[in-house]
């Protein structure tokens, strides 16, 4: 996941549609941004031009370094991984945290599967994780 974060590019953002395009195994995910993080992400992008306005790299998150440097590259991973570090979270499991939360919140596989990108069998074995009495199976009958 960190790695997908350092390397996504500001043409991946579309903040009229609040949607962010995000590679996925080889293909691309449409992610649909709520509004705090689309608020997150303008105030970022404002900070970011304030900062360094004649920078040309072409990626959405940039450090002092990598803003000015000609040749474009992303933030390094030690740019992005002690922010999580200092945290003590991993993001492969700030991801899983945040699915259950909206699993335990929205009870909706299609929205599950519409927002973090997965197969319809993930999307319900998170709702039913998150709602695990709506799954009991009654008894079998003699």
């Amino acid at each position: 996941m960190a790695r997908a974060i350092r390397r996504l590019q500001l043409t991946d953002l579309n903040r009229s549609a609040g949607r962010l395009i995000t590679p996925r195994r080889g293909d691309k995910h449409t992610v649909y941004l709520d509004e705090l993080t689309l608020k997150l992400l303008t105030d970022w992008l404002r900070e970011r031009v304030e900062r360094w306005p004649r920078s040309t790299n072409p990626h959405l998150f940039v450090t002092q370094v990598t803003a000015l440097d000609s040749e474009g590259p992303p933030v390094a991973k030690y740019g992005i991984q002690p922010i999580f570090t200092n945290l003590g979270i991993q993001p492969a499991k700030l991801r899983i945290d945040r699915i259950l939360d909206e699993a335990h919140e929205t009870a909706d596989p299609v929205h599950l599967m519409r927002v973090f990108g997965m197969a319809p069998s993930t999307a319900m074995k998170y709702v039913k994780a998150a709602h695990p009495h709506r799954f009991i199976k009654e008894p079998a009958r003699a």
